[in-house]
């Protein structure tokens, strides 16, 4: 795709007989990636974890495309029991699964932890989707031309991963634990993507982030009234993602995002990540330890 080219809704082939799982897809940048997917004929999977209002987000789509294909499964990321009853749900029900996006996740505002206690942005944001992929990786592994798109965001770049207090419970401030989740989010991309290729397994590994999009997460007052002037529709704002998941021309190990200035807003395009996402003694590092508190071996799942 030229940088000169506007990819949009219009683009987008026909999905009819594709499989799409969206974590946190009731609102936001996931119901706007649900709706432009389930509009082209894909089956998505809603995996959210308030039922009722998937199920009202649903009905939202149906309106709009009375014959969308919609499934509202309840997934926690915040908690592995969750995660584990969806993805056997999953593992039972579907005979594919063409596209994984692990979109779901937001900015805390008091410290909270998750169920097996990790700091709440880094365990929903990075362990929830680490454990959800590699459970859900048999499946994606028996479908041809099986995708994995991992939703960043900007803030990567701010980003540090501290090994010494990956909990941030020393000095916690939630940006910097969301940034910190998103630096891990592109880190997971990049080294699942060696790991699949080093064992011969054809599965595209991708990353996206929306730019500056007008979402749920913008609650405060004034950044509600800055967002409604500078930041860009929700559509535009799930577009990088969209193409990550369907785009003709996606290769594994890219990251997309808005192609305007400084890349707030914009229609989708190949962009680059910060010099430390693309790390790979530090992607190493955070691996291990993430197999580790997630409780998974990506290199027994794959060579089953």
């Amino acid at each position: 795709m030229g940088n000169s080219e506007k990819w949009i809704e219009l683009n987008i082939s026909d999905q009819s007989g594709k499989i799409i799982c969206i974590t946190g897809s009731n609102r936001g940048l996931g119901l706007e990636d649900a709706k432009i997917l389930a509009g082209k004929g894909a089956q998505v999977i809603m995996a959210c974890r308030d039922v009722d209002k998937a199920n009202s987000a649903r009905e939202g789509i149906r309106n709009e495309y009375p014959d969308a294909m919609l499934d509202v499964m309840e997934l926690n990321l915040a908690d592995f029991a969750s995660i584990d009853e969806f993805s056997a749900h999953v593992l039972e029900n579907y005979v594919k699964l063409d596209v994984l996006i692990n979109n779901a996740g937001g900015v805390m505002g008091a410290y909270q932890k998750t169920a097996q206690g990790f700091e709440f942005s880094f365990g929903v944001n990075h362990l929830g989707h680490f454990r959800l992929t590699a459970l859900l990786l048999p499946l994606l592994l028996q479908t041809p031309n099986a995708r994995i798109v991992n939703v960043s965001s900007s803030a990567h770049r701010w980003g540090k991963i501290n090994f010494v207090d990956l909990n941030t419970e020393k000095d916690y401030k939630p940006m910097k634990a969301y940034s910190q989740s998103k630096l891990a989010n592109l880190l997971f991309t990049y080294e699942l993507q060696r790991r699949l290729d080093a064992a011969g397994k054809p599965i595209c590994v991708v990353a996206s982030h929306p730019g500056w999009a007008r979402t749920h997460i913008s609650k405060a007052r004034l950044t509600r009234l800055i967002s409604k002037i500078f930041a860009q529709s929700p559509t535009m704002g799930a577009l990088p993602t969209v193409y990550a998941a369907v785009g003709d021309a996606v290769t594994s190990g890219k990251y997309f995002g808005p192609g305007g200035l400084l890349g707030i807003s914009g229609f989708p395009k190949e962009v680059q990540s910060s010099k430390m996402a693309r790390g790979i003694g530090l992607a190493g590092k955070l691996w291990q330890i993430s197999e580790e508190r997630a409780g998974v071996n990506y290199k027994t799942i794959l060579e089953s």
